[in-house]
C-alpha cells in the first residue's frame, strides 16, 4: 500500500516573542495531515542536543510519526518577529541540522511506500538535503495517483532559479502564494501579465495536475487543466499566521487523497487555514467539523 503523506524537509523551534514552538513547514503539514486520519511522517534531522531531544519529545507527544536522523550539527531554530497585522517575518539560522538530513535505508524504505509527498524550497538550500529529497522523490512509485506537493517557501534569499526550476519539474502539484508568484515570474521571464495568467503559463509549461495560489486577505486559487477554483478568504480575528499555509495544504491533500472533488478540498483548506490563524502557534488541534471526512 502506497499509503504514507510525507512532509520532508526543516524540523525547527519557532523563537516567537511569547516563547518556543515546533515549526518547520514539513513537520506542520504532517500533523495536520495525521488529524484528517491518515498516515502521515516527518523527515527530517535534529541536532544531538536539547532542542533536538525536545523536539522528538514533542512530535512523540503529539503521536505524529516521525523519522529525524541526530546529526552533529545545531537543532535549527528562527527568530519570528510578528507584525501589527499577525504576519511574521522570521530569521533563519543557517548550517543547522535539518541542511544535512541524511539518506538512509529506512528514509528509502519509507519513500517506496509514499502516496503523496510535500516539500519546498527552504530545505534544499544546502546540497546535502537538496540530494536526500530528490533520491526520496526518485524511490517513490511513479503511479498517477502518486501526489508530489512543491510548496514554494522563498524566505531570506534561500533559493535560486535552478531549485526553482527542476522542484516545479519533479512536482505534479505547485503550492505559490502571490507574493511568489511575483519574484518567480520575474526570475522566470515573464512579469508583465496577471497572476491568473502566469498560472496558466506555470500550469502548462510543468505540465501539472494542480496549481493552488494563495493570495492572503484576497482569497485564493486551485487551477487545474481547463479550470479553476476560486474561494473568499474567511474574515476572522488572527492571531497568527505561522503555519496557516500548511494547514491549508495538509486539509487540501488530505481531501483530494480521500477522493473528494477539487472544490471540495479547497473549500475545507480555506476552513482550516482560516480556524489555524485564529489560534497561537502552527499546531493547534483542530475541531472535528472540520477532520470529518
Amino acid at each position: 500500500m502506497n499509503n504514507i503523506v510525507v512532509g520532508m524537509g526543516e524540523a525547527l523551534w519557532d523563537v516567537l516573542p511569547e516563547g518556543k514552538k515546533i515549526g518547520g513547514a514539513p513537520a506542520n503539514f504532517a500533523y495536520h495531515v495525521s488529524q484528517f486520519g491518515l498516515a502521515s511522517e516527518v523527515i527530517s534531522a535534529v541536532g544531538d542536543d536539547a532542542l533536538g531531544d525536545e523536539i522528538l519529545e514533542n512530535l512523540t507527544s503529539k503521536g505524529l510519526s516521525h523519522l529525524i536522523e541526530k546529526v552533529p550539527y545545531p537543532t535549527g531554530t528562527v527568530q519570528v518577529e510578528i507584525d501589527q497585522a499577525g504576519v511574521p517575518q522570521y530569521e533563519i539560522k543557517e548550517n543547522v541540522a535539518w541542511d544535512n538530513i541524511p539518506y538512509t535505508a529506512r528514509l528509502e524504505a519509507i519513500a517506496e511506500r509514499t502516496g503523496a509527498v510535500c516539500f519546498g524550497s527552504l530545505a534544499q538550500r544546502n546540497v546535502v538535503s537538496r540530494n536526500t529529497i530528490n533520491r526520496f522523490l526518485d524511490a517513490m512509485p511513479q503511479t498517477d495517483s502518486t501526489a508530489i506537493v512543491f510548496d514554494v517557501n522563498l524566505r531570506q534569499g534561500f533559493y535560486n532559479k535552478e531549485i526553482l526550476c527542476n522542484s516545479m519539474k519533479r512536482c505534479n502539484i505547485l503550492k505559490i502564494n502571490d507574493e511568489e508568484l511575483v519574484t518567480v515570474s520575474r526570475m522566470f521571464g515573464y512579469p508583465g501579465i496577471d497572476l491568473q495568467d502566469k498560472c496558466w503559463i506555470l500550469l502548462d509549461k510543468y505540465n501539472l495536475k494542480m496549481l493552488i495560489l494563495t493570495c492572503g486577505i484576497n482569497g485564493s486559487y486551485v487551477f487545474t487543466p481547463g479550470n479553476v477554483s476560486f474561494q473568499p478568504t474567511p474574515k476572522v480575528e488572527v492571531a497568527d499566521t505561522v503555519g496557516a499555509g500548511d494547514s491549508f495544504t495538509a486539509a487540501f491533500i488530505a481531501s483530494i487523497l480521500k477522493g473528494k472533488s477539487v472544490a471540495e478540498a479547497h473549500a475545507l483548506a480555506v476552513q482550516t487555514s482560516a480556524y489555524v490563524c485564529t489560534q497561537k502557534g502552527a499546531m493547534p488541534v483542530l475541531p472535528k467539523e472540520l477532520t470529518n471526512l
